[in-house]
């Protein structure tokens, strides 16, 4: 399947839930992580920052129902717990990578657009959680 191909359902459902699925910080970050092969739940907690155990814990499960990473035990004491990125996982690495780099590069466009935006609309504040809003030296510039 190819960008602008006809054939692409217009049911935007089976997009939107995988995108939901992987979109949110903590699984890019994951699976960014991962990249480099298999590591032990306390590697990835320690250089992910800032995420909580349980968090950790659930987006992990979450990663490994969907098939994007395999979760291995090694009995010891304390048991050893091991994560890798599946096939699919790898796979999925290619088009994630390829955003990561278009958003590093747009970044400075975006956020002067939003600049123009919030200097033409004051009163506005930005809608979705996560969503800075710019600084505020580029809204007094307009």
């Amino acid at each position: 399947m190819t960008i602008g191909d006809n054939s692409i359902s217009h049911d935007c459902r089976p997009v939107s839930e995988i995108l939901n699925q992987i979109g949110g910080k903590w699984a890019v970050l994951i699976i960014n992580l991962l990249s480099d092969g298999p590591m032990r739940f306390s590697a990835i907690r320690r250089m992910i920052g800032g995420i909580s155990q349980k968090v950790l814990t659930a987006t992990l499960r979450e990663l490994e129902m969907d098939g994007f990473v395999t979760r291995t035990v090694t009995p010891s004491i304390p048991p050893r717990v091991d994560y890798e990125l599946t096939e699919l996982g790898r796979d999925l690495q290619r088009p994630l990578k390829l955003l990561g780099a278009w958003a590093v590069d747009n970044r400075p466009k975006v956020l002067e657009a939003r600049a123009r935006y919030f200097a033409e609309h004051p009163d506005a504040m930005p809608q979705r959680k996560g969503r800075i809003a710019p600084p505020q030296h580029l809204i007094a510039a307009e």
